[in-house]
Formats: C-alpha cells, structure tokens, sequence
C-alpha cells in the first residue's frame, strides 16, 4: 500500500473542492483532491451560472478570477414574470452597488483546474472506494482505490466536498448526525441551446400553467426551465412541446422575441431542501451539497458552496498561520447560520413562483397578493436584492 502525506484531504473535485485547494496553495497549505469520476466527467457538469459577489470575489482572491472578469457578465437586476407583465428587480439600488455575476460552473471549474495544474496541484481522479478512517483522532487518513491498488494518504484535516451522494456525510455516526429535509412535488425540465438569450437579464415568470425561468450562459447560449411533474420523463418532451410550453408560460411581447433551436442539453432536477448538522465531526469538515441542497430557485447552490469554503479557508489559515483553531471550532456553527438563511431565501422564492400541484385558488390569490406587495414596497425589494446578491460572509 502506497502512503502519502499531506496537512488536508479534499474529498470531490468539483468547484468547491478545488477553489479551498487552490486557495490553500496560495497560503502554503498542502491538499491532496480525490476526485471518483473523470476530469471529463466533472467538466461535463451542466449546472449553475449566477455567482454572487462573495463568490466572485474568492475565485480573484485564488488567483482564478481573470477570464470570468472578461468574459463573464455582470448583472445589475432581474425581471419577475407575472399576470403577462414584467416587473424589474434592482439589485445595485437596493443593494448600495452590489450585483452577481452571470458565468456559468463548468467555466469556474475549468479555471481552477488550470490554476491546479500550472501549480503541479495533486488532483487524483478515479479514485473509487473512497474512506475516511480515524476522524475523532489527531491524525485521521484516507484510502481509496486506483488501477486495482489500495492506497493512503495521512493527514491533519479531511474536508467532505463530494456532493450528497458522497461518502464524507455518511461517514459521521448516526446518533451524531441530524437531517433535515423537504421534498417539493414538482421538478424543473432544462434545456441548453445554443440561441441568444430572450433577454439581457433572467427572467423568473410565474404562471397559472406553472414556473419558468429563462437565463443564460453566455450571448450565444441559453439556459431555459420549466416547472413539471414529478412523474415526467425527459423523453415525455420534445424540443418543440418544451418551447411551445415555455412561451405559453412568458408576456406575449417576450415569447414574441424568443429564439429557439435544437437543445443541446435536457434533463430533469428534482427540487428539495437539505440540511445536515453538524456540518463538523472530529477532523471531517463537510462542504457544500455533502451539507446542504437547496431548490434552484435563488441560484444559492454554489454561492452557498463557495461560503462554506470562505469559512474553511480562513479557519484553516488561523490554525496553520497564527496558532488559533478557533475558526475551525466555531465552522459548523457560522456556516449553518448563512446556511439557513440561505434555505428559508430558496424557499420562499420557490414557494412564490411555482404552482403547488393541490394548490387551491386561494393559494394562487395568496401569491398574487405577496408578488402585488413585492413590487409596491421598496423594502420587500430590498430584502429579495440582499438575499439574492448574497448575504455577507
């Protein structure tokens, strides 16, 4: 068996566990990345694209911000959809300045992937049968499996960033670890395609027939939902069913500008709410979706990712650089405070802008009336600017 040695483990190469080791690298700090699936594969992830300004600004603080800064787009508001008219969100108003950033995941991964290799960073892919041991002792370690050969590698820290399905959250004790969860009855239907956006900012529409959302990726890429029944498969949907449905759901003048085209990307996301406490045990430290999930509603999934980073990273940077453990102590804590404002912001927007499949006719009232009092109060459009920006760290 091959031993390595390394002062943190990151388990899950996707953004959040690259942004800590490129982070981390930068300060002096070792990491070891294990990453189960293919550079390809991680690459290959059609996932979010709206970064909050704390985001933003930790992939320029890792040296990585460069090419989202000239090619990224900022955002300074969006549009909510509703009763066929288009109402406006100022983020820079109400927010003194603040905005988000429109670029999308596969971007910043592939970004922090060229940081890590131009600084000979330890990325091992394939790594299956992942393992961490001896959490509760000072000197935990991990093995996986590669190429038919156990190997291990020791270490001060481990850092559980593989996603909801990974093994860092299973590997805390039942009796230890409390879930929280709800499941919503509907999911969103997307599709990528390669046509230029409906409009300069996203739109969020809320209709009788059901959500909608139309964002993007870039000028000439387009990222299109629809909310559908649980029960609905991919295959249940045409390019043409999905466009026809879309613009049904859009103000006319807006479905008027739509362009479609074939879709180059279709799949189907489930919509829930998921917390695990504590999101510390021992040496194991757990980040993003291996700690929570949140409905795409916000575009909260991985901001909220990089906030539990920002959190690691400056705890880390006490203990190993000024001797104090005490951002390392207190993680759990800070990071579900911002964790679950984070939750009650997804489901507020979710429950605004969908339609419940029992949802009753007061219920469609109930909306109306709060999306009435959202537009004709400046500070319920501050709250929803602040929560959407982000909340500070």
């Amino acid at each position: 068996m091959s031993t390595h040695q390394t002062q943190v483990v990151i388990i899950g190469g996707g953004p959040s566990g690259l942004l800590l080791s490129q982070l981390l690298y930068r300060k002096g700090i070792s990491s070891i990345v294990l990453e189960k699936h293919t550079r390809e594969h991680v690459l290959g992830r059609i996932r979010a694209g709206v970064l909050e300004h704390g985001f933003v600004n930790l992939m320029r603080e890792a040296g990585c911000g460069e090419r989202m800064d000239r090619e990224g787009e900022i955002h300074e508001g969006f549009h909510i959809a509703h009763q066929g008219q288009l109402d406006r969100i100022d983020l820079a108003k109400h927010t003194g300045g603040e905005t988000v950033m429109v670029y999308g995941q596969t971007e910043v991964t592939r970004d922090l992937y060229d940081a890590r290799d131009a600084m000979g960073g330890m990325i091992i892919h394939e790594a299956q049968n992942v393992q961490p041991h001896a959490l509760t002792e000072t000197r935990p370690h991990v093995t996986w499996e590669q190429n038919g050969e156990t190997k291990r590698v020791e270490c001060d820290f481990i850092v559980g960033a593989d996603g909801f399905h990974g093994v860092s959250r299973k590997s805390i004790p039942a009796e230890v670890l409390k879930e929280y969860e709800k499941v919503y009855p509907f999911g969103w239907l997307g599709v990528l395609s390669e046509t230029p956006p409906v409009a300069e900012e996203l739109i969020y529409a809320r209709h009788e027939r059901g959500f909608a959302l139309c964002s993007l990726r870039s000028r000439v890429l387009s990222r299109y939902y629809i909310q559908v029944p649980l029960t609905d498969r991919v295959e249940d949907w045409s390019d043409a069913a999905f466009w026809q449905e879309l613009k049904r759901r859009l103000p006319q003048d807006v479905a008027a500008g739509l362009q479609t085209g074939p879709s180059i990307e279709k799949s189907i996301a489930p919509l829930r709410s998921f917390v695990a406490e504590p999101m510390r045990y021992g040496n194991l430290f757990l980040a993003g979706d291996a700690a929570h999930i949140v409905p795409p509603t916000g575009a909260k999934g991985l901001n909220l990712a990089a906030s539990d980073i920002h959190y690691l990273y400056h705890g880390f940077l006490d203990h190993y650089l000024n001797g104090d453990s005490g951002g390392l102590h207190g993680y759990s804590e800070k990071a579900l405070a911002r964790v679950w404002k984070a939750e009650r912001f997804s489901w507020w927007m979710t429950n605004l802008l969908h339609r419940a499949p029992e949802g009753s006719e007061t219920d469609l009232r109930l909306q109306r009336a709060e999306l009435d009092y959202l537009f004709s109060s400046e500070a319920a459009q501050v709250s929803l600017a602040e929560n959407y920006v982000g909340l500070p760290y």
